[in-house]
């Protein structure tokens, strides 16, 4: 029977953290498991306890592709940067949330010896959440930055003084364009991120929808768009800008972009796929999450 290879995501910047992981890791052990850590996460993990020196590292010890799940110890970022490492493996992604809103972590800490044990019992349900694919072309129409992003990506002025000039596109057709700080665009996954404190709407996970907000912008038309998860969405830097921007993908892929620069926002052909232990509605993760008062609520049953 092959060895079961279980990533394990976490960071050496808190010692719970640490803590938890090292408990993690045992018990994958003590349960037949193969735990492994990214080699970053090696390195850091190792240098504050030596004990984390024996554990598998993926790249060196295990390929990517021989990885069966993720558990991540942390909040949304630390879920990201672990999306990010399995991406090429199609790995579904268990998040225990040991920041503070969480809102991709599926559990709390306090279940974690719970979340462990039916990890290893596959005892879990995957869903898949939409991805965007992303790239960026120069002035010729060459495609000269390729990448992807699981909650947003971002076309924001790279100098704080000078605000940039785009024009959006949707399905090829101009739509308008506008002096702004920058572009969001947004899957539902992401719409409780950025694109929430950009005032753009909420979408709940099982709708397939693209949200488009601009950030600041000097324009009448400056609301939020949510289009076809079909759609292309195309954000032009105008070459008359004075500014430069910046491409951002879920705040962790970067690169720039010079006056005339495109950027094109697709749906991804590779979802992210996301383990849940306990399914809830999506309605009681937000009151959860945003502490949202009810009080007084009787229920639908009248």
């Amino acid at each position: 029977m092959n060895e079961r290879n279980i990533l394990v995501v976490a960071h050496a910047h808190r010692e719970d953290t640490v803590a938890a992981a090292m408990r993690v890791i045992e018990a994958l052990r003590d349960a037949g498991a193969r735990p492994v850590l990214a080699a970053e996460d090696h390195g850091e993990l190792t240098a504050v306890d030596t004990r984390f020196s024996e554990v598998a590292t993926v790249g060196a010890d295990v390929d990517v592709s021989d990885v069966e799940l993720a558990i991540v110890l942390g909040g949304d970022g630390t879920i990201l940067r672990a999306a990010e490492l399995v991406r090429d493996a199609g790995a579904p992604v268990l998040g225990i949330n040991m920041g503070h809103v969480g809102f991709l972590a599926e559990i709390e800490r306090d279940d974690m010896d719970d979340a462990v044990r039916r990890v290893i019992d596959r005892d879990y349900q995957v869903e898949e959440r939409l991805a965007l694919s992303v790239r960026v072309k120069d002035v010729a129409g060459k495609v000269v930055y390729d990448t992807w992003a699981l909650n947003e990506a971002t076309v924001e002025k790279a100098s704080r003084e000078r605000m940039i000039e785009v024009v959006v596109e949707i399905d090829g057709r101009p739509l308008t364009s506008y002096g702004c700080d920058g572009m969001v665009v947004s899957t539902p996954t992401g719409s409780t991120a950025y694109n929430f404190s950009a005032g753009g709407p909420v979408i709940w996970p099982g709708v397939e929808a693209i949200a488009v907000v601009p950030l600041s912008a000097h324009a009448l038309f400056a609301r939020p768009l949510v289009v076809s998860p079909q759609a292309s969405v195309a954000i032009e830097m105008l070459e008359s800008t004075s500014g430069t921007g910046i491409l951002w993908c879920d705040g962790r892929r970067s690169h720039e972009l010079p006056p005339g620069a495109r950027v094109v926002v697709r749906r991804s052909s590779r979802p992210v796929r996301l383990a849940r232990l306990h399914p809830i509605p999506f309605t009681d993760r937000l009151v959860r999450k945003f502490q949202l008062p009810v009080a007084g609520w009787r229920g639908g049953s009248r």
